[in-house]
């Protein structure tokens, strides 16, 4: 075989396997599990869950072991968890990489302590969740291209209610899901797939423009005191609805060099790169024997089930390779359309796109 043809079969093996590399590192699952809280430790409960980091593994009961991209043992620091999991998302989002951070897990488990889309203002600097950590590094990325681009950040913050989406940056005009003021003014917000680049918009929710950390936390901050919360057996201010955060990123950079001996305007001269970055903390799976949920409540759970049975479809197609590969050579379906959740995030999952789901586990055995 001349050598033109081994280097080419070499480089095309080679080739694939790096495709085959990015594709299966394109989602990826950690489980954190958090400490026994007071009520369990009253109630007696004892841990059925061991943590082998180094494997990557945990283990419930006695015989049944699962393996993750990342385990987090109820030790793990915030700051680690950030480090591990979350650093290079934001870095691929500068490189025009969207990306999606998901917490997932049973009511009370953990997960919005993990985002840190509860309170920002008065916690400790070891409780500072993922999403204020992301803010910090965003402007630091920010600062550091000063000199060769114009970085424009936007933020939005929604939530979907019994299937229905509520702006929670402008809640008096959707209606404050928590008081029910301004409910008589509706605010339409629809999901429109855009027809030239597949790009999801929420047409109706507002996105504000932000320069720094401050004004991106107060964003976080306002939200987050709009949400729909509410008291379950297991939980007595468990999130009722799927919340999510999103950091837009528009780079221009300005500073390329003209070609000699080509006229260009300056819009030749231009290179634009967007990005999204969700920050999607789920309401908690609910057993209806566990939670005691009746009327209102039970209502929430059907729907909080729904979605994420919806998203736990999603995510199966896209790690799964025989249902990717299809029949013929086809790619399989994906199920996006199920859910207002899964649409909203259709081009944010999969593809060239990181998704990271964060598994919130609580170690009790009465859970």
């Amino acid at each position: 075989m001349p050598h033109d043809d081994i280097a080419e079969e070499v480089k095309d093996v080679t080739d694939r396997k790096k495709d085959k590399e990015e594709e299966d590192g394109s989602v990826r699952v950690a489980v954190r599990v958090r400490p026994l809280i007071g009520k369990e430790k009253v109630e007696k409960c004892a841990e059925c869950i061991q943590c082998f980091v180094k494997d990557k593994q945990v283990l419930i009961g006695k015989d049944r072991m699962y393996t993750f991209d990342c385990v987090l043992p109820p030790t793990c620091p915030q700051a680690e968890i950030y480090e591990q999991c979350v650093t290079q998302l934001v870095k691929g989002c500068f490189a025009g990489y969207n990306a999606t951070i998901l917490a997932y897990g049973q009511t009370g488990s953990g997960k919005t302590f993990t985002m840190g889309s509860g309170h920002t203002v008065n916690i400790q600097p070891s409780d500072i969740g993922i999403i204020p950590r992301v803010i910090t590094h965003v402007f630091q990325e920010v600062a550091a291209r000063a000199n060769r681009c114009s970085v424009q950040v936007r933020v939005s913050f929604i939530e979907i209610h019994n299937e229905e989406i509520h702006d929670l940056l402008e809640p008096t005009l959707s209606g404050d899901p928590r008081t029910g003021a301004g409910a008589g003014v509706a605010k339409n917000i629809v999901i429109r797939e855009d027809p030239k680049t597949g790009s999801i918009m929420v047409l109706g929710a507002s996105e504000e423009k932000v320069s720094n950390y401050n004004e991106m936390a107060a964003c976080l901050e306002r939200g987050s005191v709009c949400r729909s919360t509410g008291s379950t057996l297991m939980n007595s201010s468990s999130s009722r609805s799927h919340a999510i955060f999103t950091i837009y990123i528009e780079q221009t950079r300005i500073d390329i060099e003209p070609v000699e001996g080509e006229a260009q305007d300056e819009q030749d001269l231009q290179e634009f790169m967007t990005a999204k970055f969700h920050f999607v903390d789920l309401a908690g799976s609910e057993r209806i024997k566990r939670t005691g949920a009746v009327g209102q409540r039970l209502k929430e759970g059907i729907h909080i089930n729904k979605g994420l049975l919806s998203l736990g479809n999603v995510i199966s197609a896209l790690t799964d390779d025989t249902r990717k590969k299809g029949q013929g050579g086809h790619t399989g379906h994906v199920p996006y359309r199920d859910s207002k959740l899964t649409r909203i995030l259709q081009d944010s999952l999969g593809g060239n796109s990181r998704t990271l789901m964060i598994a919130c586990v609580s170690p009790a055995d009465i859970n």
